[in-house]
């Protein structure tokens, strides 16, 4: 699950991949719908995350860009959700999420709907700075695209 890979002081330590062909096993995996809206961004990568992931609900700060970013993320009450959740407006995207177990690792692979239909990328986290740069993608996976400003969810929920 996304946040047990998360290191001291909040920092996230992920890659993003395009994907070039889904696994076979991908209908086997867990998956759930994710609805994710922003209340703020800045373009120095500073953003406030509204996210609905199955019946989980959230408001997430990060700041900064590429593999390595701060995160901090607080759970909300469904009441404080549907509270906040129009002032992103003209700000959101929905995607289908699977969690595809991979080595000692866990693959999130992002099935994009809506106006982003037929996008599909596939995010690893990792535990530390040198597991990430032994990370060996799997045969499945196409042209890294960590840091990429188009293939961000904040710059997509925006288009």
């Amino acid at each position: 699950m996304r946040g047990d890979h998360r290191t001291r002081k909040n920092r996230e330590i992920e890659r993003k991949f395009l994907v070039k062909r889904l696994p076979e096993n991908l209908k086997q995996s867990r998956s759930f719908v994710i609805e994710q809206g922003y209340l703020a961004t800045e373009s120095a990568g500073r953003q406030v995350r509204l996210r609905k992931a199955g019946n989980s609900t959230s408001l997430t700060f990060k700041v900064g860009r590429g593999s390595h970013r701060e995160e901090r993320e607080i759970k909300l009450s469904q009441k404080q959700f549907a509270a906040l959740w129009p002032g992103t407006t003209g700000r959101r995207l929905r995607k289908v999420r699977y969690e595809v177990p991979w080595e000692d690792l866990l693959i999130e692979v992002d099935i994009y709907r809506g106006r982003h239909a037929g996008l599909v990328v596939a995010e690893v986290e990792f535990p530390n700075s040198a597991r990430c740069r032994r990370f060996k993608a799997p045969w499945w996976f196409g042209r890294e695209v960590t840091g990429e400003k188009r293939y961000s969810n904040v710059r997509l929920a925006l288009t």
